[in-house]
């Protein structure tokens, strides 16, 4: 490999980077603003963040966040409506837990979109 060609894919790899910390702060922005008793699925999360169709992207981000983080994480859920994480997990009992908390109905592994979806458009006056 020659110096310039080094040169390049270290800039190369500057750049992919510099990009990933760009999608996702732009997914915790949109993240941060789901409220309390709402949920949203991976691919309107991605869709909202202007990631366009990067929902299982938006999952593998998720799982990647920090213990401590404050961001409402529990809030994604699968377009379905169905919990993606296991019930027998420890992530997977604090999401039902959290969700559970703000007043959101679980029904059989499930949250009922309708009634608990955020729509943003409702909550921008």
């Amino acid at each position: 490999m020659t110096h310039r060609q080094g040169a390049e894919q270290t800039a190369t790899t500057q750049h992919t980077a510099s990009s990933l910390a760009i999608r996702r702060e732009a997914l915790y922005s949109v993240l941060a603003q789901v409220p309390a008793g709402k949920v949203v699925s991976y691919g309107q999360l991605a869709e909202l963040a202007g990631l366009g169709r990067a929902a299982r992207w938006v999952g593998r981000t998720l799982s990647q966040l920090p213990q401590d983080t404050t961001l409402p994480w529990h809030r994604v859920i699968a377009a379905s409506g169905h919990l993606s994480l296991p019930a027998g997990s420890a992530s997977g009992a604090e999401q039902r837990a959290r969700l559970r908390t703000e007043g959101v109905l679980i029904d059989e592994e499930r949250v009922d979109i309708r009634r608990h979806g955020w729509r943003p458009m409702e909550y921008s006056g």
